[in-house]
C-alpha cells in the first residue's frame, strides 16, 4: 500500500510526530508532498525517508514542508493535484478548515482520503481539540511569566497579542492561565475606557498590567495608541508573541494527542470508507 502524506496550511506542533509514526508504519511506503497542496500539483512527491521524520519526530513545524495554495481551489490547479493524488492507495492530510475542504474535494473525486485536525487556532469544527494547541496556549502563558518581571520591575502595563485569527480560544485559555486583568478576544471586548480604568487603578497602587489581546482585531501599536489617551502615566508596552506559538517545541499532551491522532488515522487507512474525518472527543480520538 502507498500512502501518501500532506501538511496544508498553518505549521503546527505535532505533525512532525504524526509523520514519523507514519513512517514507522509504512517506511519505504510512505511519500510525502513537499509544500502542501502546491507540491500536490507541481509534483513535488518524494519518499517520505528524504525528510528525514526520525530526526524531527520530537521537533516543532514540519520536516515535508507547508505552505497555502490558493491554486488548488481552481479547476486547473485541482486537476492537476487530483492526477497526481490518484497515484496513491491513501492520502492523509493534515490541516485545518480550508484544508479539510480540500480533503473533502479529493475524497468526493475518487481519492481515499484521511483528514486530521492540525491548527494552533483549535478551530475545526466537529471536533473537541486540534493538534498543536496546547502548546500554542504554553508558549504564550511562558511568553507572560518571562516578560512580566521586567514590567513589575516599572509598574509597567504590557499587551501580549497572541495568534488565533479569527478564534478567541487561545486568548481566553491564556488569559484564564496567567490571570490577565483585562482581555480582548473578540471586537466586542474592545472597550478601552473599560481596560484604561483597569490599568489606572493598577498603577496608582504600583502593580503592573497584563492585557491579552488576539490577533486580527486591531493592530497592537494602534490599540495601545488608544489606550495611552486615557491613561495617566502609565507606560505601555507591546509583546507579540507570535510564531513562538508555532515554532515551540510539542508539549507532553500534543506527543500524546500526536500519538492517538495516528493511530486513528491508520485504523482509518485500513477501513474501507472513502473519506475519513479523524476528530478529538472526551479525550480520545475517533473516526467519522
Amino acid at each position: 500500500m502507498k500512502v501518501l502524506v500532506i501538511a496544508s496550511g498553518g505549521d503546527t506542533p505535532g505533525m512532525n510526530r504524526v509523520i514519523f509514526n507514519l513512517y514507522k508504519k509504512f517506511k519505504d511506503n510512505l511519500f510525502a508532498c513537499k509544500r502542501g497542496f502546491s507540491g500536490l500539483i507541481d509534483g513535488e512527491i518524494y519518499p517520505a525517508s528524504v525528510f528525514e521524520p526520525k530526526k524531527y519526530k520530537n521537533a516543532a513545524g514540519v520536516c515535508i514542508k507547508s505552505a497555502r495554495c490558493p491554486r488548488f481551489i481552481t479547476d486547473e490547479g485541482f486537476k492537476k493535484g487530483l492526477k497526481n493524488a490518484k497515484k496513491f492507495d491513501a492520502v492523509v492530510i493534515l490541516g485545518g478548515n480550508g484544508s479539510a475542504k480540500g480533503a473533502k474535494r479529493l475524497a468526493e473525486n475518487g481519492v481515499k482520503t484521511i483528514f486530521a485536525p492540525a491548527t494552533i487556532d483549535n478551530d475545526i469544527e466537529g471536533s473537541e481539540y486540534s493538534l498543536g494547541f496546547h502548546t500554542a496556549v504554553k508558549a504564550c502563558c511562558d511568553a507572560v511569566y518571562n516578560v512580566m518581571p521586567s514590567m513589575n520591575a516599572f509598574d509597567r502595563a504590557c499587551v501580549f497579542q497572541v495568534m488565533g485569527r479569527r478564534c478567541d480560544k487561545i486568548a481566553k485559555n491564556v488569559a484564564n492561565a496567567v490571570g490577565a486583568d483585562a482581555l480582548v478576544a473578540s471586537e466586542e471586548e474592545l472597550n478601552f475606557q473599560k481596560i484604561a480604568k483597569i490599568l489606572n487603578k493598577n498603577f496608582k497602587q504600583e502593580t503592573s498590567s497584563i492585557i491579552i489581546l488576539r490577533e486580527n482585531i486591531l493592530p497592537v501599536e494602534k490599540f495601545i495608541s488608544n489606550l495611552k489617551t486615557m491613561t495617566k502615566g502609565v507606560e505601555i508596552k507591546p509583546f507579540i508573541v507570535g510564531h513562538l506559538q508555532r515554532g515551540t517545541k510539542p508539549s507532553k499532551v500534543d506527543i500524546k494527542k500526536a500519538n492517538q491522532i495516528s493511530k486513528s488515522i491508520l485504523k482509518a487507512i485500513k477501513s474501507n470508507q472513502k473519506f475519513a474525518f479523524t476528530y478529538f472527543e472526551e479525550g480520545c480520538c475517533k473516526i467519522k
